[in-house]
């Protein structure tokens, strides 16, 4: 299968646990490398400066890259961690991704802060027939401190197959929160409504919603965990056309990478940790109608 990830690379300072790191890494990195170890090919549009250091290694690891170096700066965001909680800051802004026509399986539009025109994010939409949405960089906007925020914001879901929302991001798109907002998604055209909040993880399908719950692990670097996840629902689902098996492999993907307690990319888990974990929550998914 041929996976299309729109997403800039980024440098994150990650602070955590009181100590400050810098890490290579974004939502086209964390989503190309977990396709890559789920075995599909993957095409990542993406802009970075020379200050980023990993091209060498996703091109080792068979990633195909389109557009690439720029001669801005990559864009980096300091990165407070606590718990699940997060505080971003934008430091510095790379390129647009401008868009080229190809013929994917799938594609993730997965932005991280206004890379992808609305003129792009429409043309894309004709690439594939499946079509996975990670919204944040749509309605993330910056303060007078460059402090992330986000903003209540009109997006077209025409087209859209797949999105993944936590509860800030719905209220944005919706002005209603979990289910309510969930069916509201779900009335402009999305087929599969996800929605994560902390360890509980839902997905709305027709008429009927799933959920799983992640075990109660501590919390290191959540960073790209989100990534992960949708890149593992999009992947499965092209290969087994199966919301529930892709739900039960997302969540699994996401509890490996928390499992790792690594930082950075290294948290991408192997396949086959991903499949046993899957076929755990496989045996646990619960569902209702609402």
């Amino acid at each position: 299968m041929k996976i299309g990830i729109y997403s800039n690379c980024t440098v994150d300072t990650i602070i955590l646990n009181n100590l400050k790191s810098e890490y290579p890494g974004g939502a086209g990195c964390y989503c190309g490398l977990t396709a890559k170890k789920l075995k599909h090919d993957v095409s990542l549009h993406t802009r970075f400066g020379n200050d980023f250091p990993l091209e060498s290694f996703l091109l080792e690891n068979k990633i195909n890259i389109i557009g690439g170096l720029t001669e801005k700066l990559t864009t980096k965001f300091s990165i407070e961690i606590s718990g699940s909680e997060r505080k971003l800051v934008l430091e510095d802004n790379c390129t647009n991704i401008e868009y080229q026509k190809n013929n994917y399986d799938g594609v993730i539009v997965s932005p991280v802060f206004d890379e992808i025109t609305n003129d792009v994010f429409n043309s894309l939409k004709n690439d594939s027939n499946f079509i996975m949405l990670d919204p944040q960089g749509f309605i993330r906007r910056i303060n007078s401190k460059k402090e992330i925020f986000l903003e209540k914001t009109n997006i077209n879901l025409e087209k859209i197959s797949a999105i993944k929302l936590n509860p800030e991001e719905l209220s944005c798109l919706t002005n209603d929160t979990a289910e309510q907002g969930m069916k509201n998604i779900q009335s402009r055209g999305v087929d599969y409504v996800l929605y994560t909040n902390n360890r509980e993880i839902s997905l709305l399908v027709e008429d009927r919603l799933y959920t799983i719950t992640l075990p109660n692990i501590k919390l290191n670097d959540t960073t790209g965990v989100g990534d992960i996840f949708s890149s593992t629902f999009c992947c499965t689902m092209l290969k087994e056309n199966d919301f529930l098996w892709a739900l039960c492999f997302a969540g699994g993907a996401a509890q490996a990478a928390l499992d790792s307690n690594k930082i950075g990319v290294s948290k991408v888990p192997e396949k086959n940790t991903v499949e046993t974990n899957g076929s755990y929550f496989y045996n646990m998914v619960k569902f209702r109608q609402i």
